[in-house]
């Protein structure tokens, strides 16, 4: 019976609910965040990865979400550019999202982080393999690919295993351009080996002109860019015109589609490692279902390896969001979640998160542009 005294009672307690942070925002559905560049020159990499993300989420939705719960995911745009990301991480975490996921970027991401770690609020799959972010441990920060030193000390081992020792460096002038090359130091530097050359370019910029005439002058054998694909593609397209004619080799980050977009014909023979598998490589169950979402969904969704790290970055966040239980689900839940996936196959693909390991991957492999818009690995 709702006498008066029951009345306040009830009042008391619907005011305690619409003060706890997260159920005002969130209701029955499971609000994520990203900030990530939807425009500018490295545009690309955030609409690829979101649109993979998206699709995941959207097949677990149509399927009741996780725990009868629907997973929405808000994006504002930073355009690459740091102070806007912090920007919106603030606006971001107003609304109280059970987590960061899918920035992209460097030196976006370490404006980001550490509001996220204040709000504890987890951070999940950034879109970078910069040490910077993954030392020390950060309870918040959970990473799904391996690191730029994983990658470039594969793409020095290729080289020097080939004699190719004279290996040349070509930087965005930022955090992620001089995480790729302290990774490079630091694989030559086991080799006894240093940069001959190395040269820098803004970000979202492709003013490349003097980087490629001190790098050209120094004839290297390779030369190791860690840039956005509009100023790699604007390098390699001047650096050739310049005369040169040894290799070039990317990281991840630079958006493969994207550069060979840029590139056309001209990216033939161009070296791109990767920290997911390939979606154009079929043997795994888990690009075959990524692949075949895809196709259903048809539109503006393509198969390529931003989208497939997005894909990926969801399907992992989603599992971990079942294991934390079928109670509405806290940052603190969600974490538990996480480090308890273990040891875990996605789809032939093996993540691993743990209570004192939030690195999922150490997977590397190179691929090649043929110069006809497809990628070989």
């Amino acid at each position: 019976m709702l006498n008066r005294r029951n009345f306040h009672r009830a009042l008391a307690g619907a005011a305690a609910l619409v003060a706890v942070p997260g159920l005002r925002a969130q209701g029955d559905r499971i609000l994520l965040a990203q900030s990530a560049p939807f425009t500018g020159p490295a545009a690309q990499l955030g609409i690829q990865f979101h649109q993979g993300a998206r699709l995941c989420f959207d097949q677990i939705n149509a399927q009741g979400g996780v725990h009868r719960r629907t997973i929405e995911l808000v994006r504002l745009d930073d355009g690459y550019e740091p102070d806007r990301c912090a920007e919106n991480t603030r606006k971001l975490l107003a609304d109280d999202p059970l987590a960061l996921f899918g920035y992209i970027g460097t030196p976006t991401s370490l404006a980001a982080l550490p509001l996220a770690t204040a709000a504890k609020t987890p951070f999940f799959a950034p879109f970078t393999g910069a040490m910077a972010l993954r030392q020390p441990f950060n309870r918040y920060a959970f990473h799904l690919r391996a690191s730029y030193n994983d990658e470039t000390g594969l793409i020095v081992k290729q080289l020097t295993s080939l004699g190719l020792n004279k290996i040349a460096v070509f930087w965005q002038n930022d955090a992620y351009g001089k995480a790729g090359l302290d990774g490079v130091q630091l694989a030559l530097a086991g080799q006894n080996l240093k940069p001959v050359a190395q040269a820098t370019v803004e970000r979202n910029s492709v003013n490349v002109a003097q980087a490629v005439k001190a790098l050209v002058a120094a004839q290297p054998d390779a030369i190791v860019q860690i840039s956005a694909y509009k100023s790699c593609a604007a390098f390699i397209r001047a650096a050739r015109a310049a005369g040169y004619g040894g290799t070039f080799h990317n990281v991840s980050f630079v958006g493969t589609q994207a550069l060979a977009d840029e590139l056309g014909k001209d990216g033939a023979g161009v070296v791109v490692s990767q920290v997911v598998p390939s979606p154009y490589n079929a043997a795994r169950p888990l690009v075959r279902e990524f692949v075949d979402a895809v196709k259903k969904a048809g539109g503006e969704h393509h198969a390529n390896f931003s989208s497939m790290e997005g894909y990926l970055a969801a399907k992992v966040f989603a599992e971990g969001l079942r294991r934390a239980g079928a109670a509405r689900p806290t940052h603190d839940s969600l974490i538990a979640g996480l480090e308890g996936l273990g040891n875990e196959m996605f789809g032939g693909f093996n993540v691993s998160f743990s209570p004192s390991d939030h690195v999922a991957s150490k997977f590397v492999e190179l691929s090649m542009l043929t110069g006809d818009g497809r990628v070989r690995t």
